[in-house]
């Protein structure tokens, strides 16, 4: 059963109807009917939140609304994120990513078996060290 965490990216592209790139397009379509299932990190609705406040994203909704409506899509599930993820996220094996939302969800990856759905370079390449199981999206 693949289970897939999202990238905050992949969320976005998502909530605005982009397209995402293979293999991740086909993996997330197919993997309800594979049994498996698509997650989004509670760390994606604080990056989304994070990236208002600043004035680096635009939303027509509140980001709590927002968040709220992207858990409601068909087959999106809320990944858990308990205080051991983030503990290991400050105590990654090798060259991890600097960015801590990004290494929290390496993290999270990590601590459950999740492929993690990203076009971050940083996290294509941790995964790229056999660190994680990652998918370009």
């Amino acid at each position: 059963m693949p289970v897939f965490l999202l990238d905050t990216c992949a969320v976005i592209w998502i909530a605005n109807g982009e397209a995402l790139r293979e293999p991740a397009a086909g993996a997330l379509d197919d993997a309800p009917a594979r049994g498996g299932e698509v997650l989004v990190s509670p760390i994606t609705a604080w990056e989304i939140a994070m990236l208002v406040a600043k004035g680096k994203m635009a939303l027509s909704l509140a980001p709590e609304v927002w968040f709220a409506r992207v858990l409601a899509w068909p087959g999106m599930a809320l990944a858990a994120m308990p205080p051991a993820v983030l503990i290991a996220s400050c105590a990654l094996p090798g060259a991890p990513p600097a960015d801590p939302v990004d290494r929290i969800l390496a993290a999270t990856a990590r601590a459950f078996g999740y492929t993690l759905v990203t076009r971050e370079r940083h996290l294509l390449a941790y995964g790229g060290q056999g660190h994680m199981q990652v998918m370009g999206c």
